[in-house]
């Protein structure tokens, strides 16, 4: 398998949980650690679209932009706020 070098960037925290993983022989290198996430990525990303699409399938196809606006709509409709008793807050 052909390989491409890139650079990316992490938060400080990250690289160091990776460094660690490669110090206790957990990683093989952090190359090896980012191309199994990557992988693990990828394959999540495959696997929703997968189930999307069979959702579609089984409910008549993608949404009609009828439904879109109307799903807009409720879910851009303001929040009543939730009123706690107090003595429920205590529980």
């Amino acid at each position: 398998m052909a390989t491409v070098k890139v650079t990316i960037t992490l938060p400080d925290s990250q690289l160091r949980e990776i460094r660690d993983l490669v110090a206790a022989g957990r990683a093989a290198s952090i190359s090896a650690f980012v191309q199994h996430a990557v992988a693990v990525g990828l394959s999540d990303a495959a696997g929703w679209r997968e189930m999307l699409d069979e959702a579609l399938r089984q409910t008549g196809g993608p949404l009609t932009p009828d439904e879109i606006g109307w799903a807009d709509a409720i879910l851009d409709a303001p929040v009543p706020p939730v009123r706690i008793e107090a003595d429920r807050r205590a529980a």
